[in-house]
C-alpha cells in the first residue's frame, strides 16, 4: 500500500480522542519486548488515572533482524498494538509521518525505539498537556557533559544556524520525543512537504509549547546507528529542508570576498604610485584563484542541495511504501482472555 500524494496536503482529522504513541524501530528486536512492556504499564496507569484511550504504532522501518516478527507478537494490554511495516528503509523521518499517517487518536506522542527514551515521562508529558493546557511537550536532553567538546560545539553552531533569521526557533537540544495535542497534531498533517525535518515543523506550527528537561537512558540492547558522517548528513538535510540560512551565508561569504578584494586591490594601488613597490604577482594570484574557486565550489553545492530538494518535491513521490499493516485491539484480547476463564468457571 503506498501513501498517495495529497492535492490540499490536508488529512482527515482523526475522529477518537485519546493518545497515540508512535515508536519508529529499526534493528530492535532485543529490546521490544522490554519497551513494550513498560509502556504497558505506563498505558495500565493512564487508563486508571484519567480514563484515557491509548495506542502504540510500531513502524519498522526496513529492519533486517527480526524486528517486525516480534513486533507482531506484542500482546495488546491495555493499548491497541498497530505494526506498520515499511517496503524498505525510508530513514526517520519517513517513518514518523508513517506513524503520524496510521495514528487513529487524537494527540499523538513520538518516542524512539531504543530504550532511550523513558516511558516513565510519558505521564508527565500527558500532565502538561491536559492538565497545563500545552499543545506542543517537547523534551530535551539536560545536559550534554558526558559527550566530547567537539559534538557540543558543533550541536551550537547547528542550532544557531538554523535559527538564524527565524521567527520560530527551534529549542537547543530538543528531540523527537515529544507529544503533540489534537490541534497541533492537525497542523502538521497540513504540510505537505516530502523532505521533512520533524523538529523544525513541529516547533513551526506554534501554538503553546513547552519544554521537559530529562536525561537520556543508557541504550540496552545493540548499537547505535548514527555515526559521524550520517549525523553530518543528518544536519544537511535539516537545514536545506528548514531553512534558507546555507544561502543567506553563502551570500553575505561572496560579500566579504568581494570587500576583501577592493581592499587588498585599493592596498596594491597604493603601494605602487607612493612607494613604487612591484607586487609579487604569482603567489598571491595562485592563492587568489584557489580561495574563490573554493568558495564556488561551495557556493554551486549549497546551491545543489537546494535543487535536488526542489527536484525531490516537484516529481512528487511518495514518502513511504507500507509493506505490511495489521492491528491488534486490546479489548479483543481482553474478550478471548476472558472466554476460557468464562468457560472454565461454567465447568
Amino acid at each position: 500500500m503506498a501513501v498517495k500524494p495529497r492535492k490540499s496536503g490536508v488529512r482527515p482529522a482523526p475522529s477518537s480522542p485519546g493518545l497515540s504513541i508512535v515508536v519508529p524501530v529499526f534493528n530492535e528486536a532485543k529490546g521490544l519486548p522490554n519497551l513494550h512492556g513498560r509502556i504497558v504499564e505506563v498505558a495500565r496507569r493512564l487508563k486508571s488515572a484519567r480514563g484515557l484511550a491509548l495506542e502504540i504504532v510500531y513502524v519498522d522501518d526496513g529492519s533486517r533482524d527480526s524486528t517486525s516478527e516480534v513486533a507482531k507478537a506484542l500482546p495488546a494490554d491495555a493499548l491497541d498494538v498497530q505494526l506498520v511495516t515499511l517496503s524498505r528503509n525510508f530513514g526517520k523521518e519517513a517513518a514518523l509521518l508513517a506513524g503520524l499517517d496510521h495514528a487513529r487518536l487524537g494527540a499523538v506522542l513520538f518516542m524512539d525505539g531504543d530504550g532511550q527514551h523513558p516511558p516513565s515521562l510519558i505521564e508527565t508529558l500527558v500532565a502538561r498537556w491536559l492538565d497545563d493546557g500545552y499543545d506542543v511537550v517537547f523534551t530535551a536532553k539536560a545536559h550534554r557533559e558526558n559527550e566530547p567538546w567537539t559534538r557540543r560545539t558543533a550541536v551550537r553552531w547547528f542550532y544557531a544556524l538554523i535559527n538564524w533569521g527565524q521567527r520560530q526557533r527551534i529549542p537547543e537540544d530538543a528531540g523527537d520525543f515529544r507529544l503533540l495535542s489534537p490541534r497541533a497534531v492537525a497542523a502538521l498533517r497540513q504540510m505537505p512537504e516530502r523532505n521533512r525535518f520533524f523538529k523544525g515543523l513541529s516547533s513551526w506550527i506554534g501554538f503553546r509549547q513547552v519544554r521537559v528537561d530529562y536525561e537520556p537512558a543508557v541504550r540496552a540492547h545493540g548499537d547505535t546507528t548514527w555515526n559521524v558522517w550520517s549525523l553530518i548528513g543528518f544536519s544537511i538535510e535539516g537545514l536545506t529542508s528548514f531553512t534558507v540560512a546555507p544561502l543567506r551565508a553563502a551570500s553575505l561569504l561572496g560579500l566579504l570576498l568581494a570587500a576583501s578584494a577592493l581592499v587588498f586591490g585599493a592596498w596594491i594601488l597604493l603601494q605602487t604610485l607612493l612607494f613604487g613597490q612591484d607586487v609579487p604577482g604569482y603567489p598571491s594570484l595562485v592563492v587568489g584563484l584557489m580561495v574563490l574557486g573554493g568558495v564556488q565550489l561551495i557556493m554551486i553545492g549549497v546551491l545543489g542541495e537546494y535543487v535536488g530538494k526542489l527536484l525531490s518535491e516537484i516529481k512528487a513521490r511518495p514518502v513511504y511504501f507500507v509493506a505490511e499493516h495489521s492491528v491488534k485491539s486490546a479489548a479483543a484480547a481482553a474478550k478471548e482472555a476472558a472466554k476460557p476463564a468464562a468457560s472454565h468457571a461454567a465447568e
